[in-house]
């Protein structure tokens, strides 16, 4: 490992590991580094640049140099801190779960402005509270999608599932640590297998989803931090990317109540064969909202009355 320099103030150290980073080619390596200096000296960003002078001690000064060796190595800062913000708040992330990536949040842009939608056109103000609205996350992983739409929606009923029980907890986990574990039901299901009332299926105004969509042809072609360190179930959607879909849709579209409204994440390339998925007499007002790097990044849909 890396010796700490003799200068350990906060000035020193991290010019040492912005240059340890980038030797090693790592994305973004001064961000990655300031976020591992932060969490040793746990300090906010302002105050390390309002005191780079401060020196920190011998042992968190080794602890920073061996995250930054683990970092150099792939493993993702997120799963080095244990945190990662997403709509304004922080969630803890591990191995288990997905990171909640930024282009996500488009997904919430677009369920809340497809609700507002519904509300003008029944002639209700579309300022949301969520009453009277039932909602599914679909594969919910760290829970950060129906933690922001119960924050968003503090009238609405929120369910949450996904096949794997070490990401339910942590969803669970975040859900408490945050505020909203009362708020939402979290279920151990395989898509809709599990979420019914009394043995009979709940119906609901939204079901949403962020799939897995990586083909599992790409997987070579991952970037090591995502290919080492996350989750194979919340990653591959199948040889081509889009079984997933493929199960999802129909499944929805039998959950969804009359008008009620379907919203999906979309890998960079993935629109051609997801659209056609819709190309039936059950949906209508079928959307793409392109992402900030302009790509096809949610498709969104509403259910024809039966």
């Amino acid at each position: 490992m890396t010796e700490v320099s003799a200068d350990r103030s906060l000035r020193a150290l991290l010019k040492q590991g912005i240059g340890l980073l980038r030797q090693a080619d790592v994305p973004s390596y001064t961000l990655a580094a300031e976020l591992l200096l932060l969490h040793v000296a746990g300090r906010e960003r302002t105050w390390i640049y309002s005191h780079p002078e401060e020196v920190l001690s011998e042992a968190s000064a080794d602890a920073y140099l061996r995250l930054l060796a683990r970092r150099a190595k792939g493993e993702p800062t997120q799963h080095l801190t244990g945190k990662q913000e997403f709509w304004g708040l922080e969630f803890s992330v591990s191995r288990d779960v997905l990171i909640p990536r930024p282009e996500t949040e488009h997904l919430i842009e677009v369920a809340l402005d497809r609700l507002a939608v519904r509300e003008m056109r029944a002639g209700r103000p579309p300022r949301l509270t969520g009453e009277g609205v039932s909602l599914v996350d679909i594969g919910t992983g760290s829970g950060c999608i129906a933690i922001a739409l119960a924050r968003e929606l503090p009238a609405a009923t929120i369910y949450a599932t996904d096949i794997s029980g070490a990401a339910l907890k942590m969803a669970r986990q975040n859900a408490d640590r945050l505020g909203y574990a009362d708020r939402i039901q979290f279920i151990e299901s395989n898509l809709f297998e599990r979420v019914t009332s009394s043995e009979t299926p709940l119906r609901f105004d939204l079901v949403i989803s962020n799939p897995p969509y990586v083909s599992r042809r790409e997987a070579s072609s991952l970037a090591v931090e995502v290919r080492e360190h996350e989750p194979e179930l919340a990653l591959y959607g199948g040889q081509q990317g889009d079984e997933f879909y493929a199960q999802l849709i129909p499944q929805a579209a039998e959950r969804l109540k009359p008008g009620g409204l379907l919203v999906l994440e979309l890998g960079c390339d993935r629109l051609p064969a997801v659209q056609p998925l819709f190309d039936d007499d059950q949906w209508t007002n079928i959307g793409v909202t392109n992402d900030l790097a302009g790509i096809p990044r949610v498709l969104s849909a509403e259910r024809l009355p039966r």
